[in-house]
């Protein structure tokens, strides 16, 4: 604008002014100019290299609500898990901990590992969880890059010798042990670990008074005898938590620990097991007892 008024400024001397009509109509000196737009900062990236932003952010959903049952930041940090380190989630599912894990570890400079079934799998159900967990994976940016490495009981845990800092399970103890594979499943991530390596476990837990159903048909498993099979592959027991625990969960349910959420299957209407059975009661318990164990793998291994 005050370059237009420097132009007509000087065409009117040009003219001696009378020619460029009434002074009161030109344009004051001091007319403010128009006020650039005001820039509008865009909001910092969420720091993911913090576990609460990740237990914040928008993409778990209704998965968070289960945090009061599953405390993943209060077992993750009883684990001891540096997220800047290799860290193997074996079987992860649908992801709901991957969904914590994978962008917490991304953040901060770590691999995450999830060991899923293998793509190949003669199990139909097997090739679908795994096509979907490689579907999640890849919708959500900041998962970063995870790798994923196949694990069974045929193939093992594909993944180098001694070359993972941890190994996680969360509730997979009682599927090995239905198969026969549980040993093995110990040896491997054993094998997979680094000398001082750890590996953390969360599995349902039976009562020490109940005996030990040797393929875990109701999902629940003996906290000693988890780790007698973890001291059996070479792990040395660090110390157990009761993050995870849960008193009301008396481990006898007519379905498992299937009958208790998420789960929640019931017995069918003609089934004896449906006697006395009450779905609110059950509910009202809540999910799982759980163990929470802390191994490690010797720093030395003696010849």
């Amino acid at each position: 604008m005050r370059s237009i008024l420097m132009s007509g400024l000087s065409a009117c001397a040009l003219l001696a002014l009378s020619a460029c009509g009434n002074p009161a109509e030109e344009p004051a000196e001091d007319t403010v100019a128009e006020a650039p737009e005001t820039m509008v900062e865009a909001e910092p990236a969420p720091d993911y290299s913090d576990i609460t932003t990740v237990l914040a952010a928008e993409w778990r959903g209704e998965a968070a609500e289960r945090d009061a049952w599953r405390h993943p930041a209060e077992t993750l940090e009883f684990f001891g898990v540096d997220p800047s380190s290799t860290i193997v989630e074996i079987w992860p599912g649908g992801g709901w901990y991957s969904d914590v894990l994978a962008p917490w570890i991304s953040a901060n400079g770590g691999t995450y590992v999830a060991a899923h079934f293998p793509a190949n799998s003669t199990s139909a159900y097997r090739q679908r969880s795994r096509a979907s967990f490689e579907e999640r994976v890849a919708a959500n940016a900041a998962y970063g890059e995870p790798v994923i490495a196949d694990f069974n009981a045929e193939i093992g845990l594909v993944v180098p010798a001694g070359s993972v800092d941890a190994v996680l399970t969360f509730r997979n103890i009682h599927n090995w042990m239905a198969g026969g594979s549980a040993e093995r499943a110990f040896a491997e991530f054993y094998t997979a670990l680094k000398p001082g390596g750890i590996m953390g476990v969360v599995e349902h837990r039976l009562p020490s008074t109940r005996e030990q159903d040797p393929m875990a048909g109701s999902g629940y498993v003996q906290q000693d005898y988890v780790i007698a099979m973890a001291e059996e592959a070479g792990f040395e027991f660090v110390e157990a938590s009761e993050i995870n625990a849960n008193p009301a969960d008396t481990a006898d349910h007519p379905m498992g620990v299937w009958t208790l959420p998420p789960t929640r299957r019931s017995p069918g209407e003609d089934d004896p097991r449906a006697e006395g059975f009450n779905r609110e009661q059950i509910d009202a318990i809540g999910e799982s007892d759980r163990m929470t164990l802390l191994f490690r793998k010797p720093e030395t291994v003696e010849e």
